[in-house]
């Protein structure tokens, strides 16, 4: 990442100390580490978030990327030089794409407009960096992703499964895994499933429908049955561990149809492989 903001920093042309009568930062305000800034500039405000999701446009579009979240407001210093609404842009995208990222979206006039533009980070993973410019290019806010699944803090209990299954009917469960392209569950889900097995021991009227979701490897066709022959596992292990009636888990597979991250990306992929409850 150092070698990155290094480049970066070469791009746009920074590095020019702050005039003793400039604007300073705000009290505990840095840059991103790989994103410097415009030179002529101060920071403004900056927040940064462990985990958050913002709306990229992409085109027509909008798309959802989550991770590791800035949020960065460059204002243009007293006597500085004004470099241009569309160069601020630019020269953020352009300093991606050398990266061997991508341009995704640009509508920059004289009086600002909005960019977006990525660049890998490895593992499958992009950091995303939307670059909206106002006031014909005196201020300029960076909003920045890095791609990262969230860090699951609150175990996967009986009790917690009660709860959501209570407050919205369902819930999914990245943390039951499955050798790849086959039904066979890995050991390591065994802690998640026994929490299930407990809470239906414990509550006899409950009855689940047990889904399974695939990510879009392979085609829809066998995507769609092999969903269903994991949620067929999932309720096997129950019955037979738990010796939970049979008559109160139905199952059901949808394949790669009702993905809830974008299976362009590694990340993406893991959280569409899943395995919800439904509460019937």
């Amino acid at each position: 990442m150092r070698s990155f903001a290094a480049s970066v920093t070469f791009c746009i042309a920074l590095g020019v100390g702050a005039p003793a009568f400039a604007q300073e930062d705000a009290e505990g305000a840095t840059d991103h580490p790989a994103l410097a800034r415009m030179a002529g500039f101060y920071l403004s405000s900056a927040e940064e978030q462990e985990f958050a999701s913002h709306e990229f446009t992409v085109g027509d579009d909008v798309q959802a990327i989550e991770g590791r979240y800035w949020q960065l407001e460059y204002w243009l210093k007293d006597g500085a030089r004004n470099p241009g609404a569309l160069a601020i842009a630019r020269n953020y995208t352009n300093a991606l794409v050398s990266r061997k990222g991508r341009k995704i979206y640009e509508a920059i006039d004289t009086s600002g407009g909005t960019a977006t533009a990525s660049m890998p980070l490895g593992d499958g993973r992009e950091l995303w960096v939307e670059i909206g410019v106002s006031n014909s290019g005196e201020t300029y806010t960076l909003t920045i992703v890095e791609q990262a699944a969230m860090t699951q803090e609150i175990a996967i209990t009986a009790d917690w499964l009660a709860e959501q299954l209570s407050t919205t009917g369902s819930v999914a469960l990245e943390g039951i895994t499955f050798d790849t392209g086959k039904a066979a569950i890995e050991p390591d889900s065994k802690a998640v499933l026994d929490e299930i097995g407990a809470l239906l021991a414990r509550d006899g009227n409950l009855r689940l429908e047990i889904q399974g979701h695939t990510d879009n490897v392979g085609s829809p066709t066998d995507n769609l049955a092999l969903s269903q022959k994991r949620a067929e596992a999932v309720k096997a292990y129950l019955v037979a561990a738990h010796f939970i009636e049979a008559d109160r888990l139905t199952t059901a597979g949808f394949g790669d149809t009702r993905p809830v991250a974008d299976n362009a990306t590694e990340e993406g992929r893991a959280r569409n492989r899943r395995v919800e409850l439904h509460r019937k």
